[in-house]
């Protein structure tokens, strides 16, 4: 009994001696980690200090296994050992990661059974604001660390691979502004939209990109990168196949509306996710360079409208009911780049710079150490070692979450995730609005406002006052012909831009042919036969047809304004507008103006992106919008096709350098758990000046010209100026 005792009072005392030693060295530990990283941080920044604190770790594991040792090897002399406890050691339990080579990332945080001996007060303990300033703290010292990582990581396939991939959504999203206005005129003619009802399709398109914009970029900050950008093009890629065969008005409003709610996501999430993976010194120049696929999206829409939309023959019926005309084959055609876009994007992962800001450690560091495995292999050297061990995670705070009953209805629990979402994007959103940030994004408002209203605005009026020029110009060749008389005579071909006054038709035949822009003014036919006749902008006004037959016409009452028609009769008559392209010169001519308009931007695309780091994003954003506005004044001048359409172009290739800037600005100055709601709510406050510009601008064509260049002058160069004021970014680390 005397030995029993005298072992458990050594063992107790050992005991002691041990957690005394083990309190003090932790606390030692503690205060030179915390001197450490406060003289670090403020010298070096540099992430290698975190190997420090593994070396420290490693050390007091050392010292903790050698008690370890001597402790159990005392139990075994004296047969002390616990089967219940044998060969079981806190400190070798494997890492859930550790089979992926993911090093461990506690945080700082004590593990399970440990004592935080020395540490601060608990995070429930400290305020909000404090909390926040801590966050705000660790957020500076992760942007730091981050882009020493994305060096490390280096420039190659990874991002390249990234770029084409991010470039076809890009690309989808200009082939989605240029679709409206070539299949505008096409559309409503088709579904014989009335004048009321016209031009509904370009607002309604913007409204929902407008919407999309900002729901889909707050919602980027949320749940992801990827996964919202996947969802959003997938959206607009199937109602983009959808419209081709509606035949409702109402139904093609609706799916081009909500197509347009998807693509309306692209840009704030795209620009956003690439900047996430480039180093500060290739930013600027290739996040310009990844701004020309909207060009090419421009020029690909302008290419198929030219080579798929005039050709009448590339289309089909089902009876009098279903019609698929040349201009739904080429909105299928505009979908490709979207489907094509969501497979490639499949392949790629989420932005590691979102994971950390999520506090996902371990997704973020693979997902680094493939973006630099694949640079190295590459460049043709394998063996470099990816060397991060430790990445900075910005402290999370938690948000108030409305807790669900578990037997609740599942209906119910969908519609509260979705009012979650919706709460967070708001909350977000309102960040926004809240220092440091809150003048950035006033200031950012107002540029990308004027700097649409302008575009947009110039953008409608251009191609209407060309159109305005071209009919002013036919309407100039008229011909008239007045009181004529035309017996048994058989027209079988194309009447075209003519004027009859007056006229007497008797026993005329009118088989096969065609009347565009005929009007027929007080007239008379007498005992006529009329045959497959298609008439386009043509109306018989104050007409009489006596005894007159009419078979497979679209001659209906529409056409026959305040005309008598006495004994005849009609059969088989066409149903529906009829469209017809052939030999329409002005079709070819409009997707051609289009064509040189998109492709002048390149010039523009090429000096942005080589001098966007050299001069600063700030002096081309503000410069290029001024020159766009100084370049307005010039449309005086502008009394020929030929000379709006080089003004057209000289406009173009002055404000894309101002688009390239704006984008490149606007991504820099959010940090990245606003950055995607920031830019969705700037883009579409740039939606929303595109409709006002194209229903302002568009109300003026005909009428004046001074209205819209002064309009577009002034407000491109107070907006430039409100540019100016903006802080330079090109030094600046992704906060």
């Amino acid at each position: 009994m005397d030995e029993t005792h005298n072992n458990r009072t050594s063992l107790a005392k050992g005991a002691k001696d041990i957690a005394k030693e083990a309190k003090r060295q932790a606390s030692k530990n503690f205060n030179k980690a915390i001197d450490r990283a406060t003289d670090e941080y403020s010298t070096h920044r540099s992430y290698n200090r975190f190997h420090n604190d593994e070396e420290e770790e490693d050390n007091y594991n050392s010292y903790s296994q050698q008690d370890q040792y001597n402790d159990d090897a005392a139990n075994d002399d004296d047969g002390a050992s616990s089967d219940a406890t044998e060969g079981h050691d806190d400190e070798d339990e494997i890492y859930e990661g550790e089979y992926q080579g993911v090093p461990a990332y506690n945080n700082g945080k004590p593990q399970d059974g440990q004592v935080a001996l020395g540490q601060p007060v608990s995070d429930s303990l400290k305020s909000h604001k404090e909390l926040e300033n801590e966050r705000q703290a660790d957020e500076e010292e992760l942007a730091q660390q981050y882009e020493l990582i994305m060096q490390e990581c280096g420039h190659g396939r990874f991002q390249w691979q990234l770029f084409f991939v991010l470039g076809l959504a890009l690309m989808s999203d200009g082939v989605e502004v240029f679709v409206v206005g070539f299949v505008l005129p096409s559309a409503e003619t088709d579904m014989c939209v009335p004048n009321s009802g016209a031009g509904w399709l370009g607002s309604i398109v913007y409204l929902g990109m407008m919407f999309g914009a900002f729901f889909w970029g707050g919602l980027s900050d949320k749940v992801g990168r990827k996964q919202c950008l996947l969802i959003s093009m997938t959206v607009n890629g199937f109602f983009a196949f959808l419209s081709s065969f509606v035949q409702g008005y109402s139904m093609f409003l609706l799916c081009r509306m909500v197509s347009g709610f998807g693509i309306g996501g692209a840009v704030p999430i795209v620009f956003s996710y690439f900047a996430e993976v480039l180093a500060r010194e290739k930013r600027g120049e290739h996040l310009s360079w990844l701004c020309m696929f909207w060009m090419i999206g421009g020029i690909y829409a302008s290419a198929m409208a030219w080579a798929i939309i005039p050709h009448y023959g590339w289309s089909f019926s089902m009876g009098s009911a279903y019609q698929f005309h040349s201009w739904r084959v080429f909105v299928v055609v505009c979908a490709l780049p979207c489907v094509s876009a969501v497979v490639a994007l499949t392949f790629m992962p989420e932005s590691p710079r979102f994971y950390l800001e999520m506090g996902k450690h371990d997704e973020a560091w693979m997902v680094l150490k493939h973006i630099h495995d694949t640079n190295m292999r590459a460049r043709g050297e394998p063996e470099r070692v990816f060397t991060v061990n430790r990445i900075k995670i910005p402290k999370q705070l938690d948000e108030l979450v409305e807790m669900q009953n578990e037997s609740t209805n599942p209906v119910l629990k969908v519609f509260a995730k979705i009012r979650a979402e919706f709460r967070g994007i708001w909350s977000t959103f309102k960040k926004c609005f809240s220092p440091p940030v809150k003048d950035n994004t006033v200031k950012l408002a107002a540029v990308w406002f004027t700097l649409s209203f302008g575009f947009y605005g110039l953008s409608v009026w251009f191609p209407d006052v060309i159109k305005h020029l071209q009919a002013d110009e036919y309407a100039s060749r008229v011909k008239i012909h007045n009181s004529e008389r035309i017996e048994d005579f058989t027209f079988n071909f194309t009447l075209e831009n003519q004027i009859h006054r007056n006229g007497v038709f008797l026993n005329d035949r009118f088989i096969g042919m065609k009347f565009k822009a005929v009007t027929f003014i007080d007239s008379s036919f007498l005992n006529c036969y009329f045959e497959d006749v298609s008439s386009v902008g043509s109306s018989f006004k104050n007409c009489t047809i006596v005894d007159s037959f009419f078979y497979n016409t679209d001659i209906d009452d529409f056409k026959l304004t305040d005309s008598r028609v006495i004994n005849s009769s009609f059969h088989h008559n066409k149903t529906g507008c009829q469209m017809t392209f052939d030999d329409d010169y002005s079709a070819y001519w409009v997707y051609f103006v289009n064509f040189l308009g998109t492709l002048a931007v390149l010039p523009g695309n090429i000096v942005s992106a080589l001098l966007m780091d050299k001069i600063g994003r700030l002096s081309m954003l503000g410069g290029s919008m001024v020159l766009s506005g100084i370049s307005c004044f010039f449309l005086w001048f502008g009394t020929s096709e030929s000379m709006m359409i080089f003004m057209l172009c000289l406009y173009n290739g002055l404000s894309i350098s101002a688009w390239n800037s704006l984008d490149v600005v606007t991504t820099e100055l959010y940090p990245t758990d606003r950055r995607g709601t920031g830019f969705g709510f700037c883009n579409a406050l740039c939606k929303l000046a595109a409709v006002l510009g194209n229903l302002i601008f568009g109300s003026l064509v005909g009428i004046t010209k001074a209205i819209p260049i002064l309009l577009a002058s002034s407000v491109l160069v107070c907006g430039g100026l409100v540019g100016l004021r903006l802080p330079d970014t090109r030094a600046n680390v992704l906060m």
